[in-house]
């Protein structure tokens, strides 16, 4: 009996250690919530409708949502108190965000421990010395002539060899074949900046469309860091990475086989060598030795390069499809620019193409690929609408909201119009402030250039080839929760081949 007695108090033991340290954990977290969330409840409609979920009777997405919040404003400028963020949509606060008072609004703390497991530190998720390093190396390289050539070469192999043969295969097959076009963007952007970053081709978009187990932990990353700010307290998902439960012990997961992959590429790369190599991983690996700092690096890279080129090009041909005139402008620009079946050949020659550059521009301004961005307010502040900041508030500007403002783009704004974008034939921007879809300011894009070129060019050639038509035309994009923006339940399209290219 006394071994068994002996037994039963060891266990009793160990179970009561372990309810104590739950307890503990919970403890601190609790105290830690009450010192530092703003408003543990509130009564106001807006937080009511927030916690309750009963916005969703009425909208079929969050964003929608807000910008119905946004356009109510006065100032344009909302704040959920249960989230203690402040949300605006009114140009002059984002430029004193993002420009004026740029050092008071850094990404900030909560948001780097929000995305900071699967992100690290990477350009995205940091502040301060970290954040001026990589935009220096980044703009060192990306500014480069040649590496912008490199990139043209690349993204032209992928759409010749892959998306061209894929399509048409899809488009003459004995049997109508409904394709995933959201899907076979994102194999695109993956397979291209890969490419493009690395130098490695994880060949995502061959005619058989082999899963990629990169890929899927990647979205699932994604999806569940995205989720995580969405939550009214961060204690419940700090509790769960704890105790690693539910949707936390998925992310661990994930993140885990993103780290033995993105360890893998950089290994791959040190054997190939990286003195004599274009990519852009090449060119950090002669400066930076740190394994976890070049996985932030890569990861950072895929984000920009895969999920928003991705994005644009998928809200892009679900505009396309449903106004074919801008498809039929777009070809006769191309027949008379590069001439009738007559390819693109340079960076150069696509910067002639005006209206392609106005459909592009359109159509993120309706969907842009980041719907929001967060900074967090370092000291107290005052916005120029007369919005007080607390210390600590979270502050988001709202791309999405901003492309519905009349106010802003007239009483025209929901439509889809790349005129808008034209003054006398030729592509004219508008304030970045206005349209702060490449951010703006400091942090503005450093890859808005690859990016268009990558949009362009694959809007061009799918244009001239195929005729692409919805097989739900009447549904409007509902979006999924991530980082950028997914249409839920893909794009699924039928692909018939042009009788003629012009």
């Amino acid at each position: 009996m006394e071994p068994e007695a002996y037994w039963f108090f060891q266990v009793l033991h160990a179970s009561f250690c372990v309810l104590i340290f739950t307890f503990t954990i919970l403890s601190l977290f609790s105290l830690s919530f009450c010192l530092l969330r703003p408003k543990l409840w509130c009564n106001c409609e807006i937080c009511r409708a927030y916690l309750s979920s009963s916005w969703s009777k009425q909208f079929e997405n969050l964003c929608d949502w807000y910008t119905h919040l946004l356009k109510n404003s006065p100032g344009k400028t909302i704040h959920i108190h249960v989230l203690g963020n402040t949300i605006t949509a009114n140009p002059d606060n984002v430029e004193y965000m993002l420009k004026t008072n740029f050092d008071n609004f850094p990404k900030g703390k909560p948001f780097s421990t929000i995305l900071g497991d699967f992100l690290g530190r990477g350009i995205f998720n940091v502040d301060g010395d970290s954040w001026r390093f990589q935009k220096k190396m980044a703009c060192l390289e990306l500014g480069k002539h040649s590496i912008r050539s490199y990139a043209f070469e690349i993204i032209n192999c992928e759409i010749i060899n892959r998306l061209i043969p894929l399509l048409s295969s899809v488009a003459t097959g004995k049997e109508q074949r409904v394709l995933d076009l959201q899907d076979v963007f994102r194999r695109f952007s993956f397979d291209s900046i890969c490419r493009f970053s690395f130098g490695l081709d994880p060949r995502c978009l061959e005619l058989s469309l082999p899963m990629s187990k990169f890929a899927t932990a990647f979205d699932l990353a994604s999806k569940l860091s995205a989720e995580r700010a969405m939550t009214a307290s961060p204690l419940l998902w700090k509790i769960k990475r704890v105790l690693n439960l539910g949707s936390e012990k998925q992310l661990k997961k994930a993140v885990k086989i993103i780290n033995i992959l993105a360890k893998e590429v950089i290994r791959q790369r040190r054997k190939m060598g990286f003195l004599t190599h274009n990519d852009l991983l090449s060119r950090f690996m002669c400066t930076v030795n740190d394994e976890t700092y070049l996985r932030d690096i890569v990861i950072s890279f895929l984000l920009a390069g895969r999920d928003t080129v991705a994005s644009g090009l998928t809200s892009l041909f679900w505009l396309l499809a449903k106004h074919p005139n801008v498809g039929s402008a777009i070809r006769q620009e191309a027949d008379r620019v590069i001439g009738q079946n007559q390819e693109l050949t340079s960076f150069e020659q696509m910067k002639e193409l005006q209206y392609l550059q106005a459909a592009v521009y359109e159509s993120m301004r309706l969907y842009p690929p980041i719907q929001f961005d967060s900074k967090f307010c370092q000291e107290d502040d005052t916005l120029p609408d007369g919005s007080f900041l607390k210390r600590g508030t979270r502050v988001t500007y709202h791309p999405y909201a901003m492309g519905r403002m009349e106010e802003i783009w007239g009483p025209d704004c929901l439509e889809f119009k790349p005129e808008r974008w034209l003054r006398n034939g030729v592509f004219s921007p508008e304030n970045p402030f206005k349209y702060p879809v490449f951010q703006a300011g400091f942090r503005v894009c450093l890859g808005k250039e690859m990016a268009l070129v990558e949009l362009k060019s694959v809007a061009l050639s799918l244009v001239r080839r195929f005729q692409v038509e919805l097989v739900a035309p009447h549904r409007t994009p509902r979006f999924s929760p991530g980082l950028t923006a997914t249409f839920s339940g893909g794009l699924p399209v039928l692909v018939r081949e042009r009788e003629s290219q012009s």
